[in-house]
């Protein structure tokens, strides 16, 4: 898949705080992008630089192969994690007013809001004042106003801030679709379990420095550790020269459950035989890392050693 976005050797400063050094990354079009890092990693200072707020130091941005430029602004919707609304307008009022500074003609523009209001719930206020709906509502109104001039580039800034589970699935499904409809969406989250269902590929950015990229599959098949959970019944007792067991945990009823690991040249296979050989095997599956794993894992690695004390997110 060509990419639709790159960022080219991108570096950042502000002053003597370095916030990009030299980050590169491709995002493939139609898909969705996880950017991800610790707060202050530099992933706002690349979505700035992007949405064009701001200018590299060195570097560029690429869309389609061509620099970036001020007409490439209309291909971009940003959902910027400090929200920002009129909050005395209506709401019907203030997405129409977005909506015609996009571009969007007044009746094209009022046919997509009405749209939008229905399929999140939103009609009963669309003649509200922003600052009569809650919290979670006001989100939404803002997410309308990002993605309704039909963007060819999404870029949201932790969408799911402050939704109830109910309201942030009904997002989640507007994002799929959007991107099954044709759209590339960078995705900045510190909820991993958002990043394991919905992203296509990912990168992270820690202390200015991408430090993964890749494919979410990829990604954690690079990082398994040939670790297995097995669950069964019998008596256990593993003294082999392929397998470790890394924990052991005895059952009610003569049931088990053990962690091993295989060493280099063993295959589950070779596992599974031993075992069946000697107990009955109830469960067998592979501990393969969630991306929440691998994220404080690698930025732990990357972190100096003075501040390995330090919580890693917030």
């Amino acid at each position: 898949m060509q990419p639709i976005l790159q960022a080219l050797n991108v570096r950042k400063t502000y002053g003597d705080h370095v916030a990009l050094n030299d980050v590169s990354l491709e995002i493939p079009e139609r898909s969705i992008f996880g950017l991800l890092g610790p707060n202050g990693a530099g992933k706002t200072s690349l979505i700035r630089i992007i949405t064009q707020i701001t200018g590299a130091d060195e570097g560029e941005i690429r869309i389609r192969g061509e620099r970036l430029a001020p007409r490439h602004i209309a291909e971009i919707g940003y959902l910027p994690e400090e929200r920002g609304l009129y909050k005395k307008m209506k709401v019907g009022e203030q997405l129409l007013y977005l909506a015609r500074l996009k571009g969007l003609s007044r009746v094209e523009a009022t046919q997509r809001i009405k749209a939008w209001l229905q399929r999140l719930d939103l009609t009963p206020w669309a003649e509200k004042n922003v600052e009569d709906l809650s919290k979670g509502m006001q989100q939404k109104v803002q997410f309308i106003a990002t993605v309704l001039h039909e963007p060819k580039i999404i870029i949201l800034d932790e969408p799911f801030s402050g939704f109830d589970p109910i309201n942030a699935n009904l997002i989640k499904d507007e994002i799929l679709a959007l991107r099954d409809k044709g759209a590339t969406i960078i995705f900045s989250t510190h909820r991993m379990e958002s990043v394991e269902e919905m992203c296509d590929n990912i990168a992270l950015i820690n202390r200015s420095r991408k430090v993964l990229d890749g494919p979410v599959g990829a990604v954690r098949d690079t990082f398994r550790t040939q670790t297995y959970s097995v669950e069964g019944k019998g008596r256990l007792m593993i003294v082999h020269p392929d397998f470790e067991v890394l924990e052991h945990n005895e059952r009610e009823n003569g049931h088990f459950h053990d962690i091993i690991r295989l060493h280099a040249g063993t295959t589950p296979n070779d596992l599974l035989r031993y075992l069946i050989g000697n107990v009955e095997v109830q469960a067998f599956r592979e501990l393969i890392p969630s991306i929440n794993e691998i994220f404080i894992r690698r930025v732990r690695e990357t972190m100096p050693e003075t501040l390995m004390e330090e919580p890693v997110m917030p």
